[in-house]
């Protein structure tokens, strides 16, 4: 398997065409993944907003000044209506905010990102991934798989790493269900997220800050034969961890 960077792409703005630009700088071949950071997809589909777009409720100003006082630091009540508008739910309110996206991302601060917008003093995650996946997928002239990726913690250790945000043109689990280990015994419970882990080496290569490249390609790389499914994010009645979260208080 070989994952190389696309370097080249210029800065991207509201209405660019993701897939022409990446064509410009990388020869395609059948059967690649193109792994894409969300961060130029939002750009390119005019997700940069000013704070003063967000007027801040109540609840807002509440956090914000919850959050000030856990922290010390300034808290902007516009910041905190950000996001509460790209949440369907808050796990936590304290000491941070813990989401859940309109299209079931559990991340920090509904992944709002406020580095790197030339354009604003926000950048939110795509409305649907999965959607701007698949628009990138069609418009290219290979027959490839793409990924929209995104970094975020982790619980239980320290540092980030990306994980998939929308795909199309492959699977998102690898299900090992049904299959044998070396000693004959049936796995159980086994379901690898290759989508996950394919952002991950993607991210290897594309680095971070002002250095980074937003695009990778992972070639050579085959799904196999295994079944394949797409459900990556938990559902709210088998997830435990989120069951617990919301009876959890700071």
């Amino acid at each position: 398997m070989e994952v190389f960077a696309v370097p080249g792409l210029p800065e991207v703005r509201a209405g660019d065409d993701i897939a022409a630009l990446i064509e410009a700088q990388a020869d395609l071949q059948d059967g690649d993944v193109v792994c894409v950071a969300s961060t130029i997809v939002s750009k390119a589909e005019g997700r940069a907003f000013d704070l003063s777009a967000f007027e801040p409720s109540h609840r807002a100003r509440s956090i914000a000044r919850r959050l000030e006082g856990i922290t010390g630091d300034r808290k902007d009540p516009r910041f905190a209506q950000a996001v509460l508008a790209e949440s369907e739910e808050l796990l936590m309110e304290a000491p941070f905010l813990l989401t859940v996206t309109q299209f079931g991302h559990i991340t920090v601060n509904a992944g709002i990102d406020r580095s790197n917008v030339p354009d604003g003093d926000l950048l939110l995650l795509p409305d649907d991934p999965a959607a701007s996946a698949r628009a990138i997928r069609e418009s290219l002239s290979a027959d490839v798989a793409v990924v929209v990726t995104d970094t975020s913690g982790r619980p239980f250790r320290h540092g980030q790493r990306a994980v998939a945000l929308g795909w199309d043109g492959m699977a998102a689990n690898r299900d090992w269900r049904g299959e044998r280990d070396r000693d004959g015994r049936e796995l159980g419970v086994t379901v690898q997220s290759v989508v996950d882990e394919l952002a991950g080496a993607a991210n290897l290569v594309t680095g971070e800050g002002a250095g980074g490249t937003p695009v990778a390609v992972v070639r050579d790389w085959s799904f196999g034969d295994h079944d394949g499914h797409d459900l990556l994010f938990r559902d709210p009645e088998t997830d435990f961890v989120r069951q617990a979260l919301r009876q959890w208080s700071y």
